[in-house]
């Protein structure tokens, strides 16, 4: 860890959870700017633009700014930008997500007929219409289906609810498609990360509450791989899982004691 010069940090269950900020997150963040190392915030969470997410660490003490962030919506647009440059989306997301695809070039419309390709996001604005037009799509054409993350929940202060993953295992049985997942945990996200920053997969510690998509996209990218106990793993998944964290920590709280 003391190698470390680049921290990927999760947020939700990492550094705060629902809208309760841990106690030792201020303290840690400015340890690692004092340590003259950097830190980004990596979330999966693609209901909230950027902006919104700077006002929210803004209202819990946290001063950021875009360049801080690497989100599920930003690899979106990237890997649709390398893919399906020009394409027509129909997006079951929130209006925050649209305007960032929207915003990177691309044409968002709720016109079925002239769509070219599918993204499917954590929609806290969810209808059954929604549901409805990408079954539909999906049954009747054979079109590109892209997804910005695969967690099946959200957590929050008095437990979790339904994530983009759930939703997508509902159209799979409305269907059988299955979407091309983005977010973690595959490796694009902390990949850019440390292209932006300029550091390699052995300088980069991915910090995150869940094995599943947090210490995989570790994995995957070769960076070190640390979950911490704060939010969703428990001690009976961590012992289930095949896949192995290179690190444990109660919480990312004991990161300073390497700094």
């Amino acid at each position: 860890m003391k190698n470390i010069k680049l921290f990927l940090f999760d947020m939700d269950g990492t550094l705060y959870l629902g809208d309760r900020l841990f106690d030792f997150t201020l303290e840690l963040l400015e340890k690692i700017k004092l340590n003259g190392k950097r830190y980004m915030f990596m979330t999966n969470n693609s209901s909230k633009s950027v902006s919104a997410y700077i006002e929210k660490l803004k209202k819990m003490g946290i001063e950021a700014v875009k360049e801080d962030f690497i989100t599920s919506s930003q690899a979106t647009a990237y890997y649709l930008e390398k893919h399906h440059k020009n394409a027509r989306l129909y997006v079951c997301g929130t209006k925050s997500l649209k305007q960032e695809l929207s915003e990177n070039g691309f044409v968002v419309t709720e016109n079925i007929d002239e769509v070219d390709c599918i993204v499917m996001g954590y929609d806290t604005e969810l209808n059954y219409k929604k549901l409805w037009d990408v079954s539909f799509m999906l049954t009747t054409r054979d079109i590109p289906y892209i997804a910005t993350n695969p967690d099946y929940v959200c957590p929050t202060e008095w437990g979790s609810v339904p994530d983009c993953g759930s939703v997508c295992d509902m159209i799979f049985n409305a269907t059988g498609k299955r979407p091309i997942f983005i977010g973690k945990p595959e490796p694009l996200m902390p990949m850019l990360a440390m292209e932006k920053v300029g550091v390699a997969p052995k300088e980069t510690a991915v910090i995150g509450d869940r094995i599943y998509t947090d210490v995989k996209s570790g994995l995957n990218a070769g960076a070190l791989a640390v979950l911490v106990m704060s939010g969703e793993t428990t001690k009976e998944i961590l012992e289930a899982s095949s896949e192995k964290p290179d690190v444990v920590l109660k919480d990312a709280g004991e990161i300073m004691k390497t700094l």
